[in-house]
């Protein structure tokens, strides 16, 4: 008896240890990644918007940024989302609009990418057509004037690669991949895009001090009766720089390109885009939905003189009688001073975001 009942406990002991040992059994779950949030959006505005459903793993955004600078996902494999979102340009290009595979040109500038997290509107693009970033991604993959490929044939070169399925186990405890998941892991990536280091923010921080003409600058962008930009961009005590909401800002009296009202359907939003955030204007020229203004100076000009009513303008451009908001050249200049301000060098070289 006391043989056997030995005997018992050496299967069991054998038992237990090759069901712990064994891959089946395995309680593999993915790496967390809180956001890196800094101390001046903590401080101001409200927690980062993460899916329920893609929450951000180290994992995760490790395969987001290898699909990201990827040219597989493009139909001839020489187009990636960096292609037009270059980390050196803070994630755009410097194009009026940008150039797709076949060298067909769209008519829409690219936008730079960068504190996606903190879109609390949840609307995506120029005209808000996409409702959240994985679903944004969907879109450049198929088409025709932008990557010109097909989900299908993308997946199938993913799963095919010698890297990717047990990239994608590692993200999302599946191998077999879908264009759902390779969209998460580009989110979570680009989640991370994180601008919060210019001149500006270490002023507001108290590490830095202003010159005289980037803080009088400061005053005509907050002032109604100067630059009056507020009301779209924001003021300190949002970091975002931009309401995250769309406007007609007085572009064109005959609207062609009806933004939001193309995506809505309804007349009154023609002609409305989405306000910027006039972080990284160092770097991000040309400027507007279509790149229309190739420097800075003309899209001060623009606002003090160039203003073009229209049946949608929005009420905010309150000076479009009078063409603009009719800045002396002094103020141009200072103005100028303080936008250039909110541009962060770091972001463009962080090896956290580099290929």
């Amino acid at each position: 008896m006391k043989k056997g009942f030995i005997y018992l406990l050496l299967i069991i002991s054998v038992s237990a240890c090759s069901k712990s040992d064994s891959p089946e059994t395995e309680t593999y779950e993915p790496t967390p990644l809180p956001l890196s949030i800094p101390q001046l959006f903590s401080d101001r505005i409200i927690s980062p918007v993460i899916p329920n459903n893609n929450p951000q793993t180290v994992e995760g955004v490790a395969l987001g940024k290898k699909l990201f600078f990827d040219t597989k996902l493009s139909g001839d494999e020489t187009m990636a989302c960096a292609s037009c979102h270059s980390p050196q340009s803070a994630f755009t290009n410097n194009t009026p609009t940008s150039e797709g595979i076949d060298g067909v040109f769209g008519t829409r500038n690219s936008m730079p990418l960068f504190n996606l997290a903190w879109n609390y509107r949840e609307r995506f693009t120029w005209d808000g057509k996409q409702l959240s970033i994985e679903r944004q991604a969907l879109e450049p993959v198929e088409n025709p004037i932008e990557m010109h490929s097909d989900w299908t044939d993308v997946i199938n070169k993913l799963q095919s690669d010698s890297e990717y399925p047990e990239l994608f186990r590692l993200a999302f405890k599946t191998s077999l991949i879908t264009k759902e998941l390779t969209t998460k892991a580009i989110a979570q990536f680009e989640r991370t895009l994180i601008s919060a280091n210019s001149r500006f923010d270490r002023y507001t921080l108290g590490q830095e001090t202003l010159t005289s003409q980037e803080l009088n600058g400061l005053d005509v962008f907050l002032r109604e009766d100067k630059g009056d930009c507020f009301h779209c961009h924001g003021t300190p005590s949002n970091p975002l720089w931009t309401d995250n909401i769309f406007h007609n800002n007085g572009l064109d009296t005959n609207v062609t390109d009806l933004g939001l009202g193309g995506v809505t359907g309804d007349s009154n939003d023609n002609g409305k885009f989405k306000s910027p955030s006039l972080r990284n204007l160092a770097y991000t020229a040309p400027y507007m939905h279509d790149g229309r203004f190739e420097t800075l100076d003309q899209v001060i000009e623009f606002y003090s003189t160039g203003l073009q009513n229209s049946t949608t303008i929005d009420v905010l451009m309150k000076n479009i009688d009078n063409g603009g908001v009719q800045l002396s050249t002094q103020d141009k200049a200072d103005l100028k001073a303080f936008l250039l301000s909110l541009s962060d060098p770091s972001f463009l070289t962080n090896p956290d975001f580099q290929e």
